[in-house]
């Protein structure tokens, strides 16, 4: 990570923290000015913007109790068990190690299954513990010790993670953390990316900041080679190219790192779900209801979400060929007035979509449904420049 040493500073940054101490004198407590110069990098040196950012993140704190999260707060069960990702170790500067399994995380059925505020408080100690972590090993290595590396793993991602509540969960989670914790990231290592990482990436760019894009490096298969560059292989879990396994051999580090993987029904509180994103139609009975989507560009990502109200409805896709349509996606009766459901299907041939609900086996009740479908496309110069950026190389190392 890019370190502004007091002594490099140039005239004009020197002035902005004098007057960014100065503005924000009456919140300091035990902040030095190399943390001081954190909240200045992350609105580029702007006065005004850094006291606004600054304000509004103590505010936040007070408000969520940062100060007595580690000794105080107990997550839910089903974040602790079902929220993937932990600390497993240090890099070669002392920088605590992340992993993220982002392939394993089911947001759907954390969504449903616990409050917002509880996975922005779980976040929030995590990094309450990267903070305190640094203090350890700044005495350990009689240095100062920052920043975080983070090795994000993609494996098992399918088209499902493009469900987009799950998504706009995870990058306001994202946001928060920028927000309280300004240039905490210090390298990203994207590792086994899938085959629709372009379509991720389009979703998610506009919510990530400049600086931290410029902090993402997306690895190619020989990722271990880049990865034991900046972590020793003592530090590094078995599974990505490393030593580290848990006491009983596990490559996975599970005592250390949640696994995750699909939240079970009976943690679900169907309460906790959004529909602001949805839109809301009436299936009269005996009669189907179609949503016609154009998919221009093959490989695109046709999604859909749906609940119901009370009762099952009947579900298909087609895809039309002239006159005829072809089922692309079988219709079947699913129980989406128990669980909302969603899915995706990935478009090889452009044309012509039908998404059908379908209520005609009902001859005695109309059925109240609130949907979101939508097509996913990557563009593609996004998706040659995402393909540049998948690298085995050295060139990752700054």
């Amino acid at each position: 990570m890019d370190e502004y040493k007091l002594a490099q500073l140039d005239d004009n940054s020197t002035t902005a923290l004098t007057q960014f101490k100065d503005k924000v004198s009456d919140l300091l407590t035990n902040e030095d000015d190399q943390v001081l110069l954190k909240w200045l990098k992350a609105r580029n040196f702007d006065v005004g913007k850094a006291e606004t950012m600054f304000r509004t993140s103590m505010a936040y704190r007070e408000k969520m109790k940062v100060d007595t999260l580690r000794t105080e707060y107990e997550p839910p069960e089903v974040l602790k068990k079902y929220l993937t990702g932990g600390t497993c170790g240090h890099d070669k500067d002392g920088s605590p190690v992340r992993v993220e399994l982002f392939g394993h995380l089911d947001m759907k059925g954390l969504m449903y299954s616990a409050r917002k505020i509880d996975m922005e408080k779980v976040k929030l100690r995590q990094c309450e513990e990267h903070v305190k972590d640094w203090e350890e090993m700044s005495k350990k290595l009689n240095k100062r010790v920052d920043g975080l590396t983070v090795i994000f793993d993609m494996e098992g991602v399918s088209s499902k993670m493009l469900w987009r509540p799950g998504l706009q969960m995870y990058l306001h989670l994202v946001r928060v953390l920028e927000d309280n914790y300004p240039e905490m990231l210090k390298r990203m290592f994207v590792v086994n990316a899938p085959r629709i990482f372009p379509l991720l990436y389009k979703i998610c760019r506009p919510l990530i900041s400049e600086d931290t894009k410029n902090k993402i490096h997306v690895l190619g298969s020989d990722f271990s080679t880049t990865l034991l560059q900046y972590i020793d292989e003592e530090e590094l879990p078995a599974f990505l190219g490393g030593k580290k396994t848990d006491p009983d051999g596990n490559p996975r580090c599970a005592t250390m790192i949640c696994q995750g993987g699909p939240v079970p029904d009976e943690y679900y509180h169907n309460d906790l779900a959004s529909t602001d994103h949805m839109e809301s139609a009436t299936v009269s009975r005996g009669d189907t209801f179609t949503v016609d989507m154009t998919v221009t560009k093959p490989g695109s990502v046709l999604r859909w979400e749906f609940k119901t109200d009370g009762y099952d409805i009947g579900f298909g896709v087609f895809r039309e060929e002239g006159k005829e349509k072809v089922p692309v996606v079988p219709i079947e009766r699913v129980n989406s007035h128990m669980v909302p459901e969603d899915g995706s299907y990935t478009c090889e041939v452009p044309g012509k979509y039908l998404v059908v609900f379908d209520n005609t086996y009902s001859k005695l009740r109309d059925k109240q449904l609130l949907y979101s479908i939508d097509v996913i496309t990557a563009d593609d110069n996004e998706a040659d420049e995402m393909l540049r950026r998948v690298s085995n190389t050295r060139s990752a190392k700054q």
